[in-house]
């Protein structure tokens, strides 16, 4: 997973503190965790491809939550970001080689022991992400520190 889902799932967790009709700039949002600007912006557009924010332009111009944070999991940021790919692709190395002769048993060729544990991991991981939200991750952040919501929308305010 590339460090653009960490990002987006930062500034998701953010917007979802700041006022519905405020928008933050994405150069705001990349300068309250020191991030580049332009490459935290192709992420926040990417999340805007994918529903998860709406952009507005102009001089209050900027991001906010395209859906309710309760609406958005973590798995809708990382395919977002990082797309549906699977994260392991089998090759078929064992029937490659020497071993070939041994990976089909009587003929038949059989599930790959190695893809399916992959998968059944990957598939696992999906799950757990589909069933985590910003708002359930906010909720997480604000039960550790309750100050945080009202630090982080002072601070988008401040200009």
């Amino acid at each position: 997973m590339r460090e653009g889902v960490e990002w987006a799932v930062h500034c998701c967790i953010n917007l979802s503190w700041v006022s519905p009709d405020r928008a933050v700039p994405a150069a705001r949002l990349a300068e309250f965790h020191g991030l580049p600007a332009a490459y935290l912006n192709k992420q926040l557009n990417a999340l805007g491809r994918a529903g998860l924010v709406s952009s507005r332009s102009g001089p209050r111009g900027g991001f906010r939550l395209g859906r309710e944070p309760e609406e958005i999991t973590l798995m809708d940021v990382a395919v977002a970001i990082d797309g549906s790919a699977r994260a392991f692709l089998c090759t078929g190395i064992r029937h490659q080689g020497p071993a070939g002769g041994i990976a089909d048993l009587a003929g038949h060729r059989t599930p790959c022991t190695v893809a399916q544990a992959f998968s059944h991991a990957e598939l696992a991981w999906r799950h757990n992400l589909a069933s985590r939200t910003i708002a359930e991750l906010a909720d997480t952040v604000r039960r550790a520190n309750p100050a945080a919501p009202d630090q982080v929308r002072r601070w988008f305010d401040r200009t």
